[in-house]
């Protein structure tokens, strides 16, 4: 076989893989954009490795994905949550996108499942991404949510078997604890007041907006999201309200920094973020900061939920 029939098989059998590779490594990294780097990593791997020997490439593949997620655990400083749109022009305008290339071409991001693969990580894997250690994340992941056996599991962390149980396991416990902790009243309530805040947004329910307000709300934008034309500061809820008001479409209900709010994201690139303050007393939002810079974006732990 020659070396150019060699790559197309090598590529066609590869891109049959990618979207269980994908989905791993999305599971294990949390970022949509880094999920898609390891996967063209593990691209780069095949084709230059002799696998005439190997027999089973789905799972030659995975191991090489969790190998490389691996890697990406330990040496990352900042992560971002990567999601779908084209647009919030009716709260911001405009901004730089950077793409890469890649090969084989990888695929446009596709809506649905870019949603599908973001609701599947659930506020109890958030938590346990945010505490467990490279290990622990990996061992969790590859044998929970996918089934790989701990024996193969081990080669990739480099550990034994037993110890490698040890790992899932207490990740294992730290995913049933954060469960019980997902479902805290004021989570929850914040939760709630961002979704119906977020549905009448786009619905234009001018009325339910001024509801959810405090008296005295405010919202605050950064300098770059005053670059991208929103206004510095606007106080009061009719004010607030009207910003909003038949808007919001594209942003999407998140959780970062801790809290629940809203993230706009364009062509894969988180471009402005929405914190929501919220008193779980009376249910009602007393401020929003409108986050934009690169900086602040790029260190922020952004996870996407279902609303």
């Amino acid at each position: 076989m020659d070396d150019d029939t060699r790559e197309q098989w090598l590529a066609r059998d590869f891109e049959q893989q990618r979207p269980r590779l994908r989905a791993v490594a999305y599971r294990v990294l949390g970022s949509a954009a880094d999920a898609d780097d390891a996967v063209q990593e593990a691209w780069l791997r095949l084709s230059r490795s002799d696998t005439t020997e190997v027999t089973n490439l789905a799972g030659w593949l995975t191991t090489v994905v969790g190998r490389i997620s691996l890697d990406m655990l330990r040496s990352r400083s900042s992560r971002r949550e990567d999601s779908w749109d084209a647009g919030l022009a009716e709260l911001v305008a405009g901004g730089a996108v950077r793409t890469a290339p890649t090969q084989p071409t990888r695929p446009a991001p596709d809506p649905a499942s870019e949603v599908e693969l973001a609701d599947s990580i659930g506020l109890a894997l958030l938590v346990v991404l945010d505490t467990l250690a490279p290990a622990e994340r990996l061992a969790f992941v590859l044998h929970d949510l996918f089934g790989m056996p701990f024996e193969q599991i081990a080669d990739i962390l480099d550990r034994s078997p037993a110890a490698t149980r040890q790992l899932a396991s207490r990740a294992r416990r730290r995913v049933r604890a954060a469960d019980a902790d997902a479902a805290a009243p004021a989570r929850t309530r914040q939760r709630e007041v961002v979704t119906a805040f977020l549905t009448a947004a786009r619905g234009g329910d001018f009325t339910a907006l001024l509801e959810m307000l405090d008296p005295d709300v405010v919202l605050t934008s950064d300098e770059a999201a005053v670059a991208m034309g929103s206004p510095e500061v606007l106080r009061g809820p009719e004010a607030v309200a009207q910003r909003f008001n038949g808007g919001a479409r594209s942003a999407r209900l998140a959780a970062f920094d801790g809290g629940i709010g809203a993230v706009w994201t364009l062509r894969g690139e988180a471009m402005v973020a929405f914190r929501f303050t919220v008193d779980d007393d009376r249910d009602i939002v007393t401020g929003i900061e409108m986050v934009a810079d690169r900086a602040r974006l790029d260190a922020m732990e952004i996870w996407f939920l279902t609303s």
